[in-house]
């Protein structure tokens, strides 16, 4: 059996560990609701957060990271340079702003959050400075199709060290997946739960029921024997603890081999191609 616990981290190609699952903040609500939320998943053992700039949440993400009463070392905590903030002068401005909302004085990883053409290349120059600098532990980009990141790498000091992605059993796009690996970059899942649309995949829901776990949990765990870090989202504490509930079963491979067969290359998010924000 995979030996993962929550605490359980990939390393990244700098030697930084990112815990292998964690909590996204996409839409909760600045103040209590995202607090509680960032509270109770570090209570029940998260030590992974993930929010972005235009969440609008930093503020009550440090906030509960503050009242969980774990040291901030102890935690792993990324945001998100938004797209009208992208450049070089703006990026390294924008993270000041994120580094005062959140409450630290550095970031665990940074991501440049959707490829905005004419402008990403800069931005990464401007991330490698931050890097350098010391105020991000890792760098890395979020909805980067191979050739962005071929784009990137083709003039970068530094090759991203993260590509956060829409992961799940409907787009699993293994050619990125393999060029991320050899490029030694980790792969993260975002809306790994596809917004709650995995419920109704009648094979997923029958796979579960045999190993005694939720669709979602199973789900969650296919996405770690995968090698992809996993960051649902969920501002209900019953809910963060039960996606946590996946560390004691394993998917046999026949299973692993059924889910990859329900690829359709099918977004619910917007195509990093072809977006206007």
């Amino acid at each position: 059996m995979q030996d993962f616990k929550i605490n359980s981290a990939f390393k990244l190609h700098n030697g930084v560990e990112m815990p292998c699952l964690g909590l996204g903040v996409f839409k909760a609500q600045d103040g209590d609701e995202v607090v509680n939320a960032v509270q109770g998943a570090i209570d029940t053992g998260y030590r992974h957060i993930d929010t972005a700039a235009i969440y609008r949440n930093e503020k009550g993400v440090g906030k509960g990271i503050k009242n969980s009463g774990i040291d901030r070392k102890n935690i792993f905590l990324t945001s998100k340079v938004w797209n009208a903030d992208q450049g070089y002068d703006s990026t390294i401005k924008a993270l000041q702003t994120s580094l005062g909302k959140l409450g630290t004085d550095y970031l665990d990883l940074y991501l440049v959050h959707w490829p905005v053409k004419g402008k990403y290349k800069e931005t990464w120059r401007a991330m490698e400075k931050l890097y350098s600098e010391g105020k991000v532990r890792a760098i890395g980009v979020s909805n980067f199709m191979q050739h962005h990141l071929e784009d990137i790498i083709r003039d970068a000091s530094i090759v991203p060290m993260v590509n956060q992605m829409e992961f799940h059993p409907s787009l699993i796009q293994n050619d990125l997946l393999n060029f991320c690996a050899e490029n030694k970059i980790q792969y993260e899942a975002w809306s790994p739960l596809m917004r709650g649309d995995i419920f109704s995949f009648e094979e997923l829901n029958k796979m579960a029921e045999k190993y005694g776990k939720t669709t979602a949990q199973l789900v969650l765990r296919w996405n770690l024997q995968k090698g992809v870090v996993t960051i649902p989202k969920s501002v209900r504490l019953e809910r963060i603890q039960e996606n946590a509930d996946i560390f004691d079963f394993e998917i046999s491979e026949t299973d692993m081999l059924l889910i990859e067969k329900m690829d359709q290359n099918k977004r619910i998010g917007p195509d990093p191609d072809n977006f206007d924000f």
